[in-house]
């Protein structure tokens, strides 16, 4: 202890080196520098694969298209699922110790992919027939197995990072401090910023030399980037401060529900006898300091488990399982993450957007005139537009529109967390919008010009499809941004990487839930016409307007359901701790 003496700590944190970290050296903006840092080489590694390893399957590893896209699809929905355990793993454990070994997993992953890349005899030999009634033999064996291998070990690794920098990143602000909460809040929109950076230089620099060059400097050019990212997170070390883990919080949320249940069905006392820890001398030790003393915050915790009866159950005094006695204070914590489940799921719509058009986007693209003067622009290359717009609208935001609308509310935050989420709902739906119009205009021009039935470039620009990637890209930078900084504000302690790796789990389950929509609406349209809406290979002849007008009116309606419930929101973290049971000015107003 001697190493805090005469300093001031940060209380429940500590050093790399599990000594009390100290105000002034652990901590701040230059530690949470060193994570965007890594965050730019991280999501480089994975997206210069991802982005375009369905042509490497079907190429080199002699997949078919179908199975090629199903495997992609599969690894990118996996890597954002298992977040959720980055984020366990992180509050379970620590931030820090959970990103070097995810790090650590992911580079052995792409290690494997190098490898198998570089030696002709860990891959299947190409396909160098040109008859398409012979297909060419899938890899097989103990090939497939180090390929999926190696894939999966890189998902695994992702999920651990995804679900434990950006909270290892936040935690670096003090959140006690409007200065600090202030800092925070920017590092949220830098975060989406160095995203964009590392995905700016995987679609341009490193696909040009995975089709140029080979997919062994691809793969290289990741693995170099990871072990990089791992290096540079140690050498700030010194600068982090760590939270102490407090428990798993999935055993606090089970605990919960399981004592809610089992004192429904077996009640001992009145339901309305609650227990007030306050009142009790045996449970003084399990609340925290902050509630001790604030009667008002103690009566406000009383008055809002009423809203949610069920859980508040789980707090009855004199329960058949005392073994299954919870706190006020864990019983809150598990309301708070109950509330914050249907926001979350009214993100998981945006995100099936986002999955769809970067799929019909670029096949629609691919049918157009892909010049800008005399240089010509693969279609895959259309995620740079919301990359680079992400990147410049991301500070526009920071320096510009924050300040002013600081200014004109009069409030810290200036926007909150649920306006922002919901400006970004709402920029998805004019996407899709956009998107209909502009495959409506691409089919006139089409008939018009007599091409519905060649595969000639259409003379009309791709820029046209650029339009909705703006505003996709606009969507993704405030929804993202948003859903992470309100889940990490608002969630317990305990649970902040859980929480904010929800952000992620939404994502994913975009992913899934794009490939249900588009064979459901298949299978009711082909029931009452001749063909379904999205079937065939001419794109031309696809009804892709009205799938996207379908998807515009779910948005829409995704955006009224996300209303009902922002409205309803009272937000917990809007304040310190220590302030938060006396000013009650912490109602959303989304």
């Amino acid at each position: 202890m001697d190493h805090a003496q005469g300093f001031t700590t940060w209380e429940g944190y500590v050093d790399w080196r599990n000594r009390p970290a100290i105000k002034g050296c652990h901590g701040g903006a230059v530690a949470a520098s060193f994570v965007l840092v890594v965050e730019i080489l991280e999501n480089l590694a994975y997206l210069a694969n991802a982005s375009n390893l369905v042509l490497y399957l079907s190429k080199f590893m002699n997949f078919s298209p179908s199975a090629s896209a199903n495997i992609v699809t599969n690894f990118m929905g996996t890597a954002f699922l298992l977040a959720l355990l980055g984020g366990f793993s992180s509050d379970f454990f620590s931030t820090y110790y959970i990103y070097i070994i995810s790090a650590t997993i992911e580079f052995m992953g792409l290690l494997m992919l190098t490898l198998q890349a570089c030696i002709p005899s860990l891959r299947q030999p190409i396909c160098a027939s040109v008859n398409r009634n012979i297909p060419c033999k899938e890899v097989g064996g103990g090939h497939t197995a180090m390929l999926f291998s190696g894939l999966y070990l890189v998902a695994l690794g992702v999920g651990g990072i995804k679900g434990s920098l950006p909270s290892h990143g936040a935690e670096q602000f003090d959140e006690n401090s409007p200065q600090g909460r202030k800092h925070r809040s920017s590092f949220f929109n830098y975060y989406i910023f160095c995203l964009a950076c590392g995905a700016l230089i995987a679609v341009t620099l490193v696909v040009w030399v995975e089709d140029n060059k080979g997919w062994q400097w691809g793969f290289g050019i990741s693995t170099v980037a990871i072990l990089s990212s791992i290096a540079i997170f140690l050498l700030g070390s010194g600068t982090y401060r760590i939270k102490v883990p407090t428990g798993s919080p999935i055993t606090t949320i089970f605990k919960v529900l399981v004592a809610a249940f089992s004192n429904s069905l077996f009640p001992k006392n009145s339901i309305g006898n609650v227990q007030d820890t306050r009142e009790n001398p045996e449970n003084t030790t399990e609340i925290s300091e902050d509630e001790e003393g604030h009667r008002e915050q103690g009566e406000e915790i009383q008055t809002e488990m009423k809203d949610l009866k069920f859980i508040g159950k789980a707090t009855v005094r004199n329960t058949a399982y005392p073994s299954l006695r919870c706190t006020v204070k864990q019983v809150q914590d598990v309301k708070i993450v109950v509330q914050v489940v249907p926001i979350f799921m009214s993100t998981v719509m945006l995100n099936c957007c986002l999955a769809q058009l970067s799929t019909f986007s670029v096949q629609q693209a691919a049918t157009m005139n892909t010049y800008i003067g005399a240089l010509k622009v693969p279609p895959a290359s259309l995620p740079i537009f919301p990359v680079i717009f992400t990147m410049i609208l991301a500070p526009v935001y920071n320096h510009i529109i924050i300040p002013f609308a600081r200014a004109v509310t009069k409030s810290e935050m200036g926007i909150t967390h649920l306006q922002r989420i919901g400006t970004g709902l709402f920029l998805s739906v004019v996407a899709m919008a956009v998107a209909a119009l502009v495959e409506m205009k691409r089919k006139r021009v089409a008939e018009q010009s007599g091409l519905m039935n060649t595969t000639e470039p259409l003379p009309i620009t791709f820029l046209w499809i650029s339009l909705q990637y703006l505003f996709l890209g606009s969507a993704d930078l405030f929804s993202l941004a948003g859903l992470m900084e309100f889940f990490f504000t608002e969630a317990p302690l305990s649970m902040r990487s859980m929480s904010t790796a929800l952000s992620w789990a939404s994502l994913a389950m975009g992913y899934y839930l794009s490939s249900v929509i588009v064979s459901i609406v298949n299978s009711i349209t082909g029931r009452f016409q001749q063909t379904p809406w999205l079937y065939g290979s001419n794109l031309n002849h696809y009804h892709l307007e009205r799938f996207y007008w379908l998807m515009c009116i779910l948005s829409g309606l995704n955006f009224l359901h996300y209303l009902l419930w922002a409205s309803r929101y009272k937000y917990k973290s809007t304040k310190p701790d220590c302030e938060r049971g006396r000013d009650d000015n912490t109602t959303s107003e989304a």
